[in-house]
């Protein structure tokens, strides 16, 4: 089935399709100008959808990148990257290649969920997020990442991350961090392109980042 736009609006496939994004946020805000007259053009960011990448997600929680590559290095060999798989073993088996307890609770609620992921691909955000957050594990910041770069909706945003919050307080000259209902609120401006104003402001806290010397 074809999406139908009128629901859940623009997609991002392309690079054309983030630059267009990039220069309707420019005209429509000035500081979008600036930064990305710093940042340069903005990246793609595009990832495959479906179970093996929200078990990725899981398995990246609260680990450094490194420790969640070696383990989902592991998961693949293993083969466990498949809803299949993961219900046919035990959370010993998971747990023996490197999950916690938790994070082994956690990817056996998604393999036991059996989303359709197919029909999330024409699914309004909104109902894509509560289809998401409904598994065990899985935040409203991993289902509106999920939506942002393996579905590509152009206009989902993710307040509650902390490097948007933070570059949301140097690019606007806040005086506090937003916190993530006030973010949401401001990034009601951005639409129809919240993503790509996602990927702008990622973009410029990397820049802030090395030229201040952001912990």
């Amino acid at each position: 089935m074809a999406p139908d736009t009128d629901i859940i609006g623009r997609i991002i496939r392309t690079d054309d399709c983030v630059a267009e994004g990039a220069e309707w946020l420019a005209r429509t805000e000035p500081r979008f100008a600036h930064a990305l007259e710093q940042t340069g053009p903005l990246p793609l960011r595009r990832r495959p959808d479906g179970f093996a990448q929200l078990l990725s997600a899981i398995v990246s929680q609260q680990v450094s990148v490194a420790s969640a590559r070696a383990i989902w290095a592991r998961l693949e060999g293993a083969g466990m990257v498949t809803p299949e798989a993961v219900r046919a073993c035990t959370d010993d088996d998971l747990r023996a290649l490197g999950l916690s307890r938790q994070k082994a609770a956690y990817a056996r609620a998604l393999a036991e969920a059996e989303i359709d992921f197919d029909a999330l691909r024409v699914l309004p955000t909104g109902q894509v997020v509560e289809t998401l957050v409904a598994v065990k594990g899985i935040g409203i910041w991993t289902a509106e990442i999920y939506a942002m770069f393996s579905l590509g909706r152009a206009d989902v945003f993710a307040p509650g991350d902390l490097a948007l919050q933070e570059a949301a307080r140097l690019l606007f000259d806040l005086p506090d961090r937003p916190r993530e209902k006030a973010l949401r609120g401001m990034a009601e401006a951005w639409s129809p392109w919240r993503s790509v104003a996602a990927r702008a402001l990622w973009a410029y806290y990397h820049v802030a980042k090395e030229r201040e010397g952001i912990a």
